[in-house]
């Protein structure tokens, strides 16, 4: 197979590696990729971008792929997938009409009521008085969503009533509607289905860190780190979410008309009266594709063709690496307020116990590595065990040189400590 992957960050360059080392796959094209896919893949621009779907089909075309893997939301929404079927090529990657479900959270809403989906009580608010109508239902802590794609970042979290009505009036003053929610208490976990509008195969969850600093202070992100697997889940975990969650929302779509293929991303919040599904995503999440895809052995061009061709249900059972994958995600000074970009990265030849996964970087005219977004690189370690995952995730972290970066030297700590509990 020859497989074209949209997308330009490190959940891309995960899914490009992962492919790579696909023996079916006799090649992987990245559109536009990064610097890092490059050394793996061959990149090609997007002169019109990421949403442009009639470039991506004629891209594919012209390379002659088999299978396209949409990436990133924003394309999956503008309805990229669609084209691309549309020339009759296979793609990964729902339709705009389903890919609503991360689109919408009023939408997602509708239809885990109509999939009696267990998630937390919700107000979908267009005034700020239905928003402080609602804040008053629920109480604090105080949830507020903005009812579109915000890159990770739409969601206000907070005890003091003015933060959140400050969030709800911005979103109301962009022409947004908004979701307000009940807080959910309990650690959260990210769960991993693909599906091909009717089979689902969930892979290992995983569990990722959102707030930007240690002790999960500070503003939202993309999120700063991951790991997996988590081996405090009760037994029985992941069978329990795809029976009570995934195949009755994948088998809700189907029945309207709109079937899912692709990859249906839960998260979930494992609360005191049991799971509670947080959030919808329609594609592999970032930073936890990047542990989950690194424990994976299932050849996975061959997992993602079949559930574009629909022939899920004949796949094989997946298999998995014993190891434990920590990803460490390296930030760029300003991150997520006001991300400092074109500074040079230095120290990557230094590390040997992990692989270095490239997200916001580039190239300048001297062909030096620079910085080019927010999140820049996410560190993958494997290790035995949480420790010492880790350990050299930490160690490889510390060889890469970035002007005034961070990062979260808690990532997965808890868990090596045995301190997280359902």
């Amino acid at each position: 197979m020859k497989i074209l992957v949209i997308g330009t960050g490190a959940r891309e360059h995960a899914i490009v590696r992962g492919l790579s080392a696909d023996p079916e796959v006799d090649a992987v094209v990245a559109a536009p990729g990064n610097p890092g896919m490059a050394l793996v893949a061959d990149c090609r621009p997007l002169p019109a971008g990421l949403l442009d779907g009639a470039g991506v089909a004629d891209l594919a075309a012209e390379v002659g792929a088999d299978l396209v893997v949409v990436g990133p939301e924003a394309p999956l929404v503008a309805g990229v997938a669609d084209m691309v079927r549309e020339r009759g090529i296979l793609c990964f990657g729902p339709s705009a009409e389903a890919a609503r479900l991360e689109g919408s959270k009023a939408f997602a809403k509708d239809v885990m009521a109509a999939a009696d989906v267990p998630t937390a009580r919700s107000y979908v608010c267009a005034t700020l008085d239905e928003v402080t109508n609602a804040l008053d239902a629920t109480g604090a802590p105080y949830v507020v969503k903005d009812d579109g794609l915000a890159a990770g970042k739409g969601v206000v979290v907070t005890d003091d009533i003015d933060a959140a009505i400050e969030h709800a009036q911005a979103c109301l003053d962009a022409g947004s509607s908004l979701v307000v929610e009940e807080f959910l208490d309990g650690p959260e976990v990210s769960v991993f289905c693909i599906t091909d509008g009717t089979t689902v195969v969930p892979l290992a969850p995983a569990q990722d860190f959102k707030r930007v600093a240690d002790d999960d202070e500070g503003p939202n992100t993309g999120g700063m780190g991951a790991y997996s697997p988590l081996e405090w889940l009760p037994e029985g975990f992941v069978d329990d979410v795809v029976r009570r969650v995934a195949q009755p929302t994948v088998d809700e779509l189907r029945g309207r008309g709109t079937p899912f293929t692709g990859v249906l991303y839960v998260g979930l919040a494992l609360t005191s009266r049991g799971p509670r599904v947080v959030e919808f995503n329609a594609r592999f999440g970032d930073p936890e594709t990047q542990v989950v895809l690194a424990r994976l052995k299932t050849p996975l061009g061959g997992l993602l063709h079949a559930a574009a061709l629909g022939a899920l249900v004949d796949h094989p059972p997946l298999a998995w690496r014993p190891d434990t994958a920590v990803t460490v995600v390296v930030a760029s000074e300003g991150y997520p307020v006001a991300p400092r970009s074109g500074d040079p990265i230095s120290g990557l030849e230094q590390v040997t116990d992990a692989d270095v996964l490239h997200a916001g970087t580039a190239t300048d005219e001297a062909g030096v590595l620079v910085s080019n977004g927010g999140r820049v690189l996410s560190v993958v370690a494997l290790g035995e065990d949480l420790a010492q995952a880790r350990e050299r995730a930490y160690a490889a972290v510390d060889r890469i040189e970035l002007r005034g970066s961070h990062h979260r030297r808690d990532i997965a700590l808890k868990a090596e400590r045995g301190e997280v509990t359902v």
